[in-house]
């Protein structure tokens, strides 16, 4: 499996309703956190999570999490990009 695009080096921290929602792990997605389909072609799935309650969770963007879809920190140990001159 390849790696997953790096979206953002920080979590998205949302107050979530009860449902259910598709969170990307390719990271390709438009609508980050969730899934819009951009994994077609890929070897990536989106992962179901139902709520029953309402909760406050911070979702993970870097898509390295071990704990999907809540960020462990694991943006922190990602590899810093060199800036663009």
């Amino acid at each position: 499996m390849s790696d997953p695009v790096v979206y953002d080096k920080k979590p998205c921290i949302l107050d979530l309703q009860p449902g259910t929602y598709w969170w990307c792990r390719c990271g390709r997605a438009k609508s980050q956190p969730w899934c819009d389909n951009s994994h077609a072609g890929t070897d990536f799935q989106p992962l179901k999570v139902e709520l029953t309650e309402p909760t406050r969770v911070a979702v993970c963007l870097c898509k390295h999490t071990q704990h999907e879809p809540k960020c462990d920190g694991s943006h922190s140990r990602l590899p810093v990009e060199p800036a663009i001159e």
